[in-house]
């Protein structure tokens, strides 16, 4: 008997677990336009030097800031002259109206502080992996859930009043300490409340909303066309996301694993009821013995070293650690409009997610993570030889290589959750996303290698995915299996069974009289081949 036998007897997936579900899913519409905020905000649209109010000599731009001027002829040749951008430079506003690039100047010599905008921000989200998964386990999932919506919404809106592009920089690292602790806890708390058989479909019908929001960010952004209003515009909403998740429900696991047993109660009576299921008589007693040995476990501290301390954790840690490294891939030399390649790459995730699904359902996790981590690598591969005059198949190529990723990354939030024991599952989801984000600074200084040979950067991101792939293949399968509670279970469920399987039998079989019949010698060497034959599976 376990907590998931009591979530059946109090309704399954039922009326709550929907609405639960809903709520805090609802978030992720806005969540994508976090990450690939820069692709609009610091957008850099065509541009050239101003020229000065006396200057009449035509010009051109140049890339090494200065203005080239282009004299009348004389004896049949043209001499080329050139001077600094002194007066500054004008911006097409086809695309975009205003960018931090057009209000900082971010062009030639700061070029580089457009793309830093970015890695300051991921460096945030990688600081916020590290802090509120511990936190939460310590002080629960809501908490910091509704802590970190009111963070986003606060210091994002107050990112649009930005007088310069320190101050910029400074909020939205603390923006993305915040994006991780909604996207840890999220994923918590609705896969605490879930059943078994339901989870992989919630799982992955959960991230649509973050699908649906890499196209509401494209509209936004080409409708606002404003730096200051886009980032207002998907940040307020967050005000009131940490005002109704104040009345979200608290993991019923957590409260009993943290010694609040009668609070945990009135949580699963309330579901019981929600869920239709009034004549269901729950008490402390059934709750106790049902969590009886998570109980027990709980009563010990658990950190960041219990991830690595014990033969299975350490395993599954090391495993999913260079899977979630190479958990994004990067896209670019692409012609294609920002706006339009927006709402492509969130279009190309729907098929993605409901091939996800179907290989989840049929197939188990590890094959899924597997599969789509090496067909990523694939893609990557075949790009390489496809030449860059050929937009068209490059931009196919690079859809469908997105495709792949998005699937990866569907089953890795699942997956890992499902690893991890309750007792340090945020901190686990901290630690392996922590990798993500690692990854996600690394992919820009990554693309400098194309200075040296141009495949280099696609050799690189194609082979992290290969070993990635390769490290998966070393993951347990969890596929209709219940959570594990306490790191015992872990240990119990995948770990000391593998080893009895790789155990070899190392003492003869004696029979009676003290000699080996050559029957139990046959018998004992097939038993050998098929340990061979797992271990090499």
């Amino acid at each position: 008997m376990g907590f998931v036998d009591l979530l059946d007897q109090i309704g399954g997936f039922g009326r709550f677990q929907w609405l639960h579900v809903t709520l805090i899913s609802l978030p992720g519409l806005l969540m994508a336009s976090q990450n690939l905020l820069n692709n609009f905000v610091a957008g850099m649209p065509a541009h050239h030097c101003t020229p000065s109010a006396n200057h009449s000599i035509p010009y051109q731009y140049n890339h090494s800031a200065t203005m080239v001027s282009l004299s009348p002829p004389a004896d049949l040749t043209s001499a080329v002259e050139t001077e600094a951008c002194l007066d500054g430079w004008t911006f097409d506003q086809s695309e975009f109206d205003s960018t931090i690039v057009t209000e900082w100047d971010l062009v030639c010599s700061l070029r580089p502080l457009k793309q830093m905008s970015q890695t300051i921000y991921m460096g945030g989200v990688l600081a916020g992996a590290i802090i509120f998964g511990g936190l939460s386990d310590r002080f629960g999932r809501k908490v910091i859930l509704s802590w970190s919506y009111l963070q986003l919404a606060i210091l994002g809106s107050c990112t649009a009043l930005s007088p310069s592009y320190a101050i910029f920089c400074t909020l939205r690292f603390l923006s993305g300490m915040s994006v991780s602790g909604i996207i840890l806890n999220s994923v918590s708390l609705k896969v605490e409340w879930i059943p078994t058989s339901s989870r992989t479909l919630v799982g992955t019908l959960s991230s649509f909303f973050f699908t649906f929001g890499q196209m509401i960010l494209a509209g936004l952004g080409f409708w606002l066309r404003d730096w200051r209003k886009l980032q207002v515009a998907v940040c307020l909403p967050y005000f009131l996301f940490s005002f109704y998740s104040w009345w979200l429900t608290e993991s019923a696991r957590w409260l009993v694993l943290n010694r609040r047993s009668e609070e945990a109660l009135k949580s699963i009576q309330q579901v019981a009821r929600i869920n239709g299921k009034k004549d269901v008589n729950i008490t402390l007693e059934v709750l106790h013995s049902h969590m009886n040995k998570e109980i027990v476990a709980s009563k010990s501290s658990y950190s960041a070293y219990d991830l690595l301390r014990t033969g299975g954790m350490r395993r599954i840690s090391v495993c999913l650690v260079a899977v979630w490294y190479d958990s994004k891939t990067t896209v670019h030399n692409t012609t294609v409009n920002v706006y339009l390649m927006q709402i492509i790459f969130g279009a190309v995730d729907i098929p993605a997610k409901l091939l996800a699904l179907l290989m989840l359902t049929f197939l188990g996790r590890r094959v899924t993570q597997a599969a789509c981590l090496f067909l990523s690598a694939l893609v990557i591969f075949i790009n390489i030889f496809v030449p860059t005059d050929m937009q068209t198949l490059r931009t196919t190529l690079a859809c469908l290589g997105k495709g792949f990723t998005s699937s990866s990354f569907t089953c890795v939030y699942l997956y890992t959750g499902e690893l991890y024991p309750t007792v340090v599952r945020q901190t686990g989801m901290g630690f392996v996303s922590t990798m993500a984000r690692i990854g996600s600074m690394a992919a820009p200084a990554v693309l400098i290698l194309d200075e040296v040979i141009p495949a280099l950067p696609s050799i690189v991101y194609g082979g992290a995915a290969v070993i990635a792939g390769v490290f998966a293949c070393f993951l347990p399968e969890t596929r209709d299996i219940p959570l594990p509670d306490t790191i015992e279970d872990v240990e119990d469920r995948w770990y000391k069974q593998d080893q009895a399987e790789e155990m070899p039998m190392k003492v003869g079989v004696v029979s009676e009289g003290g000699m080996v019949s050559k029957e139990e010698i046959a018998l004992k060497e097939m038993k050998e081949g098929e340990s061979a034959g797992l271990n090499a599976l």
